[in-house]
């Protein structure tokens, strides 16, 4: 079973899943459908993240569960290695997975992060330094 949490940040409503023991998915939405009061994991990840966005957390603690194709795990892993305050072009991302043409291919299993925010994809921009393609929208990938 599916649970979920909302969160207000400032740049958006956050949707948080898990399966009660990790967290699976953190994704924009437009409007919370609950407004309880969080427990245990989601209480936890929603003060990480409000850590995150208050600039006191700059990297996340969380059990996390990861569900992907072999590459999209790499991928997902290596875009976790991204430290904060620093950036990684998509390209940089497929030459240290070993092949330089895989660059469309790391677009794409960026795109499909479940883990908005906590798996940082905000941090991979193109090869010019120039911000492209963000689930959040542009907008919120120049805020993080």
């Amino acid at each position: 079973m599916t649970e979920r949490s909302w969160l207000e940040t400032p740049i958006g409503t956050l949707r948080i899943e898990s399966d009660g023991k990790r967290i699976q998915r953190v994704a924009f939405c437009e409007t919370a459908e609950w407004d309880g009061s969080p427990e245990g994991l989601h209480q936890e990840a929603e003060r990480q993240l409000l850590e995150y966005f208050s600039g006191a957390r700059k990297r996340f603690e969380l059990p996390l569960r990861f569900e992907g194709t072999p590459f999209q795990l790499k991928v997902w892993e290596a875009v976790d290695s991204i430290p904060y305050g620093e950036t990684l072009s998509y390209q940089a991302i497929a030459d240290r997975l070993g092949g330089n043409k895989a660059t469309r291919a790391v677009g794409s299993a960026n795109g499909a992060n479940p883990l908005l925010i906590v798996v940082p994809c905000h941090r991979v921009i193109a090869t010019d330094g120039t911000l492209t393609g963000y689930a959040g929208g542009l907008e919120r990938k120049h805020w993080l």
